[in-house]
């Protein structure tokens, strides 16, 4: 008489473990998984140690049968049962009271059974059952090997390395996902609808430390054996298949078991708004005490073929035992009702054969979990070609079919749905007797569903892995120090990986990245960088002057952004502000922005040495104020006769040996009216009015004023303004010679090369005239009449700078 245990005890207590080391030490042996998954698990775990010869896998998608094997791997649906083996067993036997395909497991409680051992797999919630539905039942209690701790809820951010986040729906699934990419670099994606190699290649990704998070449905908590320390519940309800409802606490310890490996302790709790779990709940939870079950779903096996009705009839038979409640109607029930109202199938299900033909077409599962009318007609179809006279599906037919699905382009819902339609067509090619050439489509759908599991491994790890910030969030997190490599052009590398570039003291993120993945990378770079960055302050501390530049931006060094000025006590002294940098300490800022202090006047004292000069000059009275004007006019100031009479003989010889030419309209330094020199005074004039510089005129002698300039931008680069037009100082006072030697003859003539003195026009011209004072002369000139009366010249001036020169 068959030995039957019950080996129960919650997650993580080595169930599973014990069940093959009794099964390998039996001559023959079967056992059931819940998953394919688990299943093809097993299955490379025994084939490693008996070899190919010796191990059979079924599933119902997957069929690796040798001629004489000694063990068979199964999933529970798909057990021979009517295979005679020494030992049997069957794992998570608690799914007798899964309401969608509890009656599978009920059966193989009831009926399943090894010659010499039999062993049920589960949780303690169903030992009252099993003494009940199960005579001469033995009873074992294993517990778990590490401690489960309910720590409450979490951030979302916030969760430890090593979690697995659970929702209850795929849209669920890739928000989190995508918001762990962001700020943890990325997460692997487990979903029901996975297919094993999918599932195997995300949980992989996991192990191997590619990413230190899981977000996945339940279907986590069936049996996946990983590396987890934490599992967090986005939701605490879940639709099961009729209504939303509130997770069970025997549910809650199914996934939450997932926490802890072996003897590594685990924890749980909630996320994002969840909310909490109750700490009635969680003590359930905590210790592995959770009220019975009370009925298990059942459905007669012992089916009639005499006719669809009588099928039918049959499977609406109700339980005789106490503790059993018939189940409600499965797809393929649902399928059968459907097609027997069908005419032509109705016809065709004419005898016994063909209603079991007929029944064996509708536990085709729709993998595609909606049930629709598509699945039923697809059934149909089958059906007839089977029913025809060749018996066969035809291969026109079949190869039509796999090849729509067999394409890996498009997004990740449609990759998902071509693999839940091969894998319908896997579950076909399985039947030898529906097919000529079984064997052939068996490859064939296996190769089609190989190329969707990679595409879809593919675009899942595209869309919610970022490598990049998940090496740098690992090697942050572990401790170690990281390799910062800095190529000429400014671009840094981390660990390989290319996280931005490094302007002078700044690191500018990659513009890709944003939020949490940005901050990650400035921190990798803050530690990674320390070291450049010391170097770089400790040369920028002892470069010369000659090193930095002033531009529109500010103060660079070695062509990078260094930092901005501000306005001083005048335009030719700005001030500096702290250096920008996020990578530089503040001792070290602060040590840089006293030499950038020192930097700037020493920069400027050598590129504009006539104004800087004139603060050392040794004048007095009049030509020192004179001086300090000009430099605070940044080497050009206006004045009138009036200024020129006020210095003495000493003060004007003074002046000129300082290269300051004083005219009739006003004081400058001819060396600052060359580009160069010009170019810096805007931009000092920029800094000390806050403004943006205006172009600056260049070369040209006169210009016409631009909407919006202000005076004081034109008068701090050279020019003087007369009217609408602004005059280089030089070419003004040469002017202003012509427009008294022209008054002396007392003509202004348009053709007089006064006309083309400042390249501007007669408008503008008679402008500067009118500006000079010369009002009938401009009229004169405007005209080309010549005045009534002779046009008195201005008097001479006693200053030795009448004569005037170009500038040097």
């Amino acid at each position: 008489m068959t030995r039957i245990l019950a080996v129960l005890g919650p997650t993580n207590t080595g169930k599973t473990h014990f069940a093959m080391e009794r099964m390998l030490a039996h001559a023959s042996g079967m056992i059931g998984f819940p998953l394919r998954l688990l299943a093809r698990e097993n299955y490379d775990r025994v084939v490693k140690l008996k070899g190919a010869a010796s191990v059979a896998l079924i599933t119902g998608e997957e069929k690796i049968v040798p001629p004489h094997p000694r063990w068979l791997i199964c999933t529970v649906e798909s057990m021979p049962l009517d295979r005679r083996v020494a030992f049997l067993a069957v794992d998570e036997i608690q799914l007798c009271a899964d309401p969608e395909r509890g009656h599978i497991f009920t059966d193989r409680l009831l009926h399943a059974r090894g010659d010499a051992e039999t062993l049920f797999l589960g949780a303690e919630t169903i030992r009252p059952l099993i003494r009940r539905l199960v005579p001469g039942v033995e009873f074992m209690s294993r517990p778990r090997f590490s401690q489960l701790t309910h720590v409450g809820a979490k951030k979302l951010g916030r969760l430890p390395p090593r979690s697995v986040v659970v929702a209850f729906s795929a849209a669920e699934v890739y928000a989190m996902a995508e918001f762990v990419r962001r700020s943890r670099g990325g997460a692997a994606v487990v979903l029901g609808a996975l297919s094993p190699r999918t599932r195997n290649a995300q949980v992989g990704m996991y192990q191997a430390g590619e990413v230190d998070y899981i977000v996945a449905t339940d279907a986590i908590g069936m049996g996946l054996n990983m590396d987890v320390d934490h599992v967090a519940f986005a939701a605490l309800r879940k639709f099961d298949g009729r209504a939303p409802r509130p997770l069970e606490p025997a549910e809650i310890a199914q996934i939450a078991g997932r926490a802890g490996r072996h003897m590594n302790d685990g924890t749980f709790g909630t996320t994002m708004d969840a909310g909490t779990i109750a700490p009635e709940i969680a003590l359930q939870v905590e210790n592995h005490r959770f009220d019975p079950l009370k009925t298990l779903y059942w459905r007669n096996a012992d089916l009639r073929f005499a006719s669809v009705a009588a099928l039918l009839s049959s499977l609406d038979r109700p339980p005789d035992k106490p503790g059993l409640l018939r189940a409600r109607d499965a797809d393929d029930q649902l399928a059968l009702a459907a097609l027997a109202q069908d005419e032509e199938v109705a016809r065709l299900a004419n005898h016994p054969e063909r209603v079991r033909l007929l029944w064996e077409v509708c536990r085709i599962p729709d993998f595609r979990k909606v049930m629709d009318e598509s699945h039923t007609r697809l059934l149909g179809r089958i059906f007839r070609h089977l029913a025809a006279p060749a018996g066969r599906l035809p291969t026109d037919w079949l190869a039509e079919n796999i090849k729509r699905i067999d394409r890996t382009d498009g997004e990740l819902d449609t990759i998902v749905q071509r693999i839940a339609n091969i894998r319908t067509w896997t579950y076909v090619s399985h039947r030898g007797d529906w097919l000529a050439d079984s064997a052939h489509w068996q490859e064939v759908t296996r190769g089609v569903e190989d190329r969707l599991s990679d595409a879809l491994h593919q675009r899942l790890t595209n869309r919610f892995v970022d490598k990049r910030t998940a090496v740098l969030v690992r090697r942050m997190r572990d401790g170690d120090g990281m390799e910062a490599e800095i190529r000429p052009e400014g671009e840094v590398r981390v660990e390989g990986e290319y996280v931005g570039r490094l302007a002078g003291f700044r690191f500018e993120a990659d513009k890709a990245e944003t939020g949490a993945a940005a901050r990650t990378m400035l921190a990798a770079a803050l530690r990674a960088l320390q070291p450049e960055v010391e170097r770089r302050l400790a040369q920028a501390l002892s470069d010369p002057p000659e090193a930095f530049d002033l531009t529109a931006d500010g103060l660079s060094w070695r062509g990078e952004p260094l930092a901005r000025l501000t306005p001083g006590a005048d335009a030719l002294h700005p001030q500096v502000e702290a250096p920008l940098g996020d990578l530089l300490p503040p001792k070290g800022r602060e040590r840089l922005r006293r030499r950038l202090g020192e930097v700037v006047p020493a920069w400027l004292a050598a590129r504009l040495p006539s104004l800087f000069r004139l603060a050392e000059a040794p004048l007095s009275g009049p030509a020192r104020g004179l001086a300090h004007q000009l430099a605070e006019g940044l080497g050009s100031m206006p004045g009138g006769e009036s200024l020129v009479r006020t210095l003495s003989k000493e003060d004007s010889l003074a002046l000129a040996r300082l290269d300051i030419r004083v005219g009739r309209h006003g004081l400058y330094i001819p060396a600052l009216l060359k580009p160069k020199a010009q170019d810096l005074r805007a931009l000092l004039w920029s800094v000390h009015a806050e403004a943006p510089a205006p172009a600056v005129p260049g070369p040209r002698p006169a210009v016409l004023m631009a909407d919006g300039v202000p005076t004081t931008f034109y008068e701090a680069v050279g020019y003087g303004v007369l009217g609408r037009v602004a005059i280089r100082r030089d070419v003004l006072e040469r002017f202003a010679a012509l427009a008294r030697a022209c008054a002396h003859h007392g003509t202004f003539q348009p053709d007089h090369a006064m006309h083309s003195a400042l390249g501007l026009g007669p408008a503008a011209t008679e402008s500067v005239l009118e500006g000079l004072g010369y009002v009938r002369a401009a009229e004169g000139f405007r005209t080309g009449k010549k005045p009534r009366r002779k046009i008195q010249p201005e008097k001479p001036s006693d200053s030795p700078f009448a004569v005037l020169k170009k500038p040097r």
